[in-house]
């Protein structure tokens, strides 16, 4: 039987892979090549970045449910995240990403596995409203606090912010530091949105409306880049560093 998948979904991933990678490029050019562009640090930028980082985890949610076998995607995922914290350390030591978003997509499909059976009944109008809710309330706990953008509901205890594995859950150190930071919470929050947001879509039976397409893409590049984005996201670093390094030196 021949597999088939969603194209629109694929378009979608391949349309955020594409602002990533101009993302980064700005990124790299700044914090690496020393470029002093001061737009750089404006609330445009701040929100252009945040929309790719939740455009990715809300539709790795929703795409979560397609899987054949879950566990395994998780765990490739996250040791994914795991190469790429090891590859910053020796490459360029001062930017070493520490719990990134590969990390923390893949620590979120794992913890999907034993939840799904207990998830999987629940309403979907509920499991959105309630776990965005958390993730709105949860955004700021990276900073010491519950609470979203420069609203603060409440103080969390220092002491809660004890080393690396509090970090890895969501309470950095003062000393920690990750040139990509991505906790478990308040990420998994977001991430439960996407799921949900995938049983809603099932339960208003809107899949057959959506554009399938065979397993080989028919030369349209977003949804090429949508299907092969974890390989795009591990290369697309090294590449932009070495064109980079073209650029600036000659």
């Amino acid at each position: 039987m021949e597999k088939k998948r969603y194209a629109i979904l694929d378009d979608i991933r391949g349309l955020i892979l594409i602002n990533m990678i101009i993302y980064h490029t700005i990124w790299n050019s700044v914090y690496i090549f020393g470029e002093k562009w001061r737009w750089y640090g404006s609330e445009f930028v701040y929100c252009w970045q945040q929309s790719i980082c939740w455009g990715f985890i809300l539709l790795s949610g929703f795409c979560w449910s397609f899987g054949k076998v879950k566990w395994k995607r998780g765990v490739a995922v996250f040791a994914a995240g795991l190469l790429v914290s090891l590859s910053t350390f020796v490459a360029v030591p001062e930017n070493t990403i520490i719990f990134g978003v590969l990390t923390c997509l893949g620590t979120c499909m794992l913890l999907m596995v034993p939840l799904h059976p207990w998830l999987q009944k629940k309403n979907p109008w509920g499991g959105i409203m309630v776990s965005f809710g958390l993730f709105l309330l949860t955004r700021n706990i990276n900073y010491g606090c519950l609470g979203f953008g420069e609203w603060t509901l409440q103080r969390l205890p220092g002491s809660w912010y004890a080393n690396l594995l509090t970090a890895y859950f969501g309470l950095p150190p003062a000393d920690f530091v990750s040139a990509d930071y991505f906790s478990v919470f308040p990420w998994f929050f977001l991430f439960l949105t996407g799921y949900f947001l995938h049983n809603l879509a099932q339960q208003k039976r809107l899949f057959p409306y959506l554009n399938l397409s065979k397993t080989e893409p028919k030369n349209m590049p977003l949804e090429w880049m949508g299907r092969h984005s974890l390989f795009i996201y591990l290369l697309h670093q090294p590449v932009i560093y070495g064109v980079l390094c073209l650029c600036y030196l000659y």
